[in-house]
């Protein structure tokens, strides 16, 4: 058997930059290789391996990782055609080898804090697009009300909405319950447990039941968008319908758009009847207010700015979740683990912005004192 011919690199005299690799690149001359490879004294930009005699996993291991760490670009490593489905092989299980352990020290914590912070201006950026887009689109149903799916529109209105009502009319019974016991627990120790019709009509028609609906939507309907637009992507069934000659934003966003924007303002409506049934619940069985008392009360001291400060908060935080839930959807990769990590990220992007908008909005409207 003829022994293998050493590795060797040479310069390339007609290209700046590239070098050419010849002999044989295996586990038997992989030392001779990195020894080759560390005597490199200039920039490297490119890479000619078509002149490899011999090639293996290890060679391919070796070189990948030179490239790697000289920056070179993945179409400036060149092989020959009978080497590429090695290549290929190997560079699918280099990319599912275990991370190396995490560096914990002050200056990768500052790198991972900047990428953190450049990843989250980009997806602002492309929300900021996709709501243009959004936008766009929706204004063209004015001259154009043909495009409107209304079929869809009214079976995701039923989807968000109708079944909603249960959960989102539980939750606000339950926590303007707990809302006015809590309240009345202080005040009692001042002898005024009759304010507690204030507080919580004021915390519900202001705060708690347009907050309380967003959130359960956001858990319920952001994620339900993200799935199923993420398994037709999967399925590349969203590629058939632009074949077909369809805009998937006519087809399948803006229905849930307008659906969101019609039903969470009427589920915050509900939210806040129901919440307030619930102060009256305690006020009777607890506090010892009579219902019609009670009422009596709420009618006296209630204001219709309460409510309509709830209510503008309504559509968007729906254009949030629905711009967000169809937006993650549309970035599936193909895979269902692509779709389970879109959904998980529609979810807590949609929570913690909900929150956050909510909040700045209390300190504007209490500036504003409105």
């Amino acid at each position: 058997m003829k022994d293998p011919q050493p590795p060797r690199c040479l310069i390339d005299p007609e290209v700046e930059g590239q070098v050419r690799l010849s002999g044989s690149w295996t586990l038997a001359t992989a030392l001779q290789a990195g020894e080759v490879l560390g005597a490199m004294d200039r920039p490297v930009r490119s890479v000619d391996a078509r002149a490899i005699d011999a090639l293996d996993s290890a060679g391919v291991l070796l070189l990948l990782r030179f490239s790697h760490q000289a920056g070179i670009a993945d179409d400036a490593l060149q092989f020959r055609d009978e080497h590429q489905a090695l290549v290929c092989t190997i560079e699918e299980v280099a990319d599912e080898r275990p991370r190396p352990a995490r560096d914990y020290g002050i200056v990768a914590a500052l790198e991972r804090l900047g990428r953190s912070v450049h990843a989250i201006g980009r997806n602002i950026v492309v929300l900021v697009n996709f709501l243009g887009e959004n936008l766009v689109k929706l204004a063209r149903l004015l001259p154009q009300p043909r495009r409107l799916r209304l079929t869809a529109t009214v079976s995701q209105m039923e989807s968000v909405g109708l079944d909603a009502v249960p959960l989102v009319v539980l939750l606000s019974y339950l926590v303007g319950a707990v809302i006015a016991f809590l309240g009345s627990t202080i005040l009692r120790d001042f002898g005024a447990e009759i304010f507690v019709v204030e507080l919580v009509s004021i915390a519900f028609l202001r705060e708690f039941a347009v907050l309380l609906t967003a959130i359960v939507l956001a858990g319920r309907t952001a994620s339900a968008f993200t799935a199923q637009i993420g398994a037709m992507k999967a399925r590349e069934e969203i590629d058939a319908i632009q074949t077909l000659g369809l805009d998937p934003i006519d087809l399948l966003v803006l229905p849930r758009i307008i659906a969101l924007l019609v039903m969470l303002p009427l589920l915050t409506f509900v939210a806040m009847l129901a919440g307030l049934a619930g102060g009256v619940t305690v006020g009777a069985f607890d506090l010892d207010i009579p219902p019609q008392m009670y009422l009596a009360r709420m009618h006296d001291t209630i204001e219709v700015r309460h409510m309509l400060v709830g209510l503008a908060k309504a559509p968007v935080f729906a254009l949030i979740i629905a711009l967000i839930g169809c937006l993650e959807g549309l970035k599936v990769e193909g895979t269902a683990q692509s779709v389970g990590e879109r959904t998980t990220s529609s979810v807590v992007q949609t929570i913690s912005l909900v929150i956050i908008l909510d909040a700045l909005a209390a300190l504007w409207f209490m500036h504003m004192d409105w």
